[in-house]
Formats: structure tokens, C-alpha cells, sequence
């Protein structure tokens, strides 16, 4: 049915590149372990080996994208099909199991958030009838927890999932501008022009706009490559601190970023109160 929300597309995010790994390109955190390394750190290997570009791997594929042997990757890799985190197909291609997906819905700023956020996200999505993004920070990169998004929607590049720019997306400058000041200090001085919204040239506007964020309490901005975009995010907040950003992207021409800042900003809101609402659910449980 035209206009139905559509998740999980190959791609997963409406704004831009940045500097994030291109889908496909061999994971950086995929380099060969160190001799001796610890064996959970090569199995982390081996899973980070797939992406949605990579969905099935045949051994040597594997063992390459991961950075492993052949022989220890295959060695690994049948321990993993035992306790379910890959499975192995017909063909002899390895595919990510079901018992990572059972294990990740229990993580609170993954599927507990996006469990407590979907109801207003739905609504927002059939208000704009554009992408609608839920994003959590993790390290200098924002991890996309959901996206709500029309049939004919602009193009996405980003998966459910995958990872975004922090200085390249609307999610991620609102999650920067709350991120710690060492954090902070340290993208800015790394900043690379054209690589950002269209109004961040110098790592001087970076942080002239992330300061502005933290003023008005959302952001609102442009990016050209790789499709003409708008972006309105705003952040989402636990009882203590920022634990989310939540945002509305659609193509430049035609959309007004200051019509739907009301829109996103009572929808974060919402969110805030609702999960402030759940923990406080949650401790009183605890106490009983």
C-alpha cells in the first residue's frame, strides 16, 4: 500500500555520506588480530566481516573480510554455528544467526528504545510522510536504531543498523553537540570540509553550530551530496542525559525544515517522557 511505512531497506540513512565506510568496503575494525589475540575478539572479527552489502559469506570470504587465516576462521566460524550466532547455508555460505538478533533485542538503547519510541515515530512519519531516523551514539560514530519511510521517499544511503557521521548528519550533530567536550574538541579538530552539512566549511562553523544546538535544542540543515536533502533532528533524554536524537529528512526542494521543527521537536519530547516514564516504571518494579 503506497505510503506504508518501509523498514530495513539496504540502505539506512537520508543524509548524505560523510565520512562513514562505504557499504561494502572491507571493515576497518576487520584488520588481522594481533598474535595471541583474545578469541572473542576474533569472532567480533568474523561477525563484523558482514554487512548489507555482505550478507553471506563463503569461508574465504570470511576469512578475508574478517582478517583471519582461513583455518581459524573456518575453525571459529563452525563454534559460532553451534551456539547459533551463524548459521550455515546449503551452499557452504555462512549467514549471521538468529540467536544475535535474540541476544541485541534486549539491548535498552537499541530495541528498548526504539520499543518506546515507535509509537510516536509512527505518528510523525504519517504527519511529514518522510524518512523519520532514531540514532544513539556509540564511540564517534551514530548507530541507526530505526528509520519510518514512505514508498517514494528520497534515497537513503544507511541501514537499520548501520553507522552515520556524527559532523554529517542531522542525528549526529544533535548527538555530537551533547557528546562529551573532550569528544567534541577532538572531531572538530579532525574536521574535513565537504564532508558535513552544506553550512559546515570550517571546523571554526562546527563548532559555532553545535553550540547553536545546544542553544536552541535541535538542528536544522542542508546537504547536497550524494541527493539534496533537509534534515530536522532534536534529542531525546533519559532522565540524565541525552540518549538519542531523533530527526525527519526529506528532499531540499519543497521542504521547510522550520515547518516541521515543531513537529520533531514535540515528537522527542514525547519520547523523553516516555522513557523517563518506563525507568521510573522500572525502578518502582524493583523496589516491589
Amino acid at each position: 500500500m503506497n505510503g506504508t511505512p518501509v523498514n530495513g531497506r539496504p540502505e539506512g540513512s537520508a543524509e548524505g555520506p560523510g565520512a562513514a565506510r562505504e557499504e561494502g568496503a572491507p571493515r576497518r575494525r576487520g584488520r588481522k588480530p594481533a598474535a595471541g589475540s583474545p578469541v572473542i575478539d576474533r569472532a567480533f572479527a568474523l561477525l563484523g566481516a558482514f554487512d548489507s552489502g555482505h550478507r553471506a559469506l563463503t569461508p574465504a570470504d570470511l576469512a578475508q573480510r574478517g582478517g583471519l587465516p582461513r583455518s581459524s576462521a573456518l575453525r571459529l566460524a563452525r563454534s559460532l554455528v553451534r551456539v547459533g550466532a551463524l548459521e550455515r547455508r546449503e551452499d557452504g555460505r555462512f549467514v549471521v544467526g538468529l540467536r544475535l538478533l535474540e541476544t541485541a533485542s534486549l539491548a535498552p538503547r537499541g530495541h528498548g528504545l526504539r520499543a518506546v519510541a515507535m509509537p510516536y515515530m509512527e505518528d510523525l512519519f504519517h504527519v511529514t510522510r518522510q524518512h523519520v531516523l532514531l540514532a544513539v551514539r556509540e564511540g564517534e560514530e551514530a548507530v541507526l536504531v530505526e528509520r519510518l519511510s514512505a514508498r517514494d521517499a528520497s534515497p537513503v544511503r544507511y541501514r537499520v543498523g548501520g553507522r552515520l557521521p556524527l559532523a554529517a548528519t542531522g542525528v549526529g550533530l544533535v548527538l555530537l553537540a551533547f557528546a562529551p567536550p573532550a569528544l567534541q574538541e577532538h572531531l572538530i579538530a579532525t574536521y574535513e570540509p565537504g564532508r558535513g552539512h552544506d553550512d559546515i566549511r570550517t571546523p571554526a562553523e562546527l563548532r559555532r553550530l553545535l553550540a547553536e544546538i545546544r542553544l536552541a535544542d535541535h538542528a536544522e540543515g542542508t546537504q547536497t551530496r550524494p541527493w539534496p536533502v533537509s534534515t530536522v533532528a532534536a534529542p531525546v533524554r533519559d532522565s540524565t542525559s541525552v540518549v538519542a536524537a531523533l530527526s525527519v529528512v526529506a528532499p531540499r526542494e519543497g521542504f521547510s525544515g522550520a515547518g516541521f521543527t515543531p513537529a520533531v521537536r514535540a515528537t522527542a519530547r514525547a519520547v523523553s517522557r516516555a522513557l523517563r516514564g518506563d525507568e521510573a516504571g522500572a525502578g518502582g518494579a524493583g523496589r516491589a
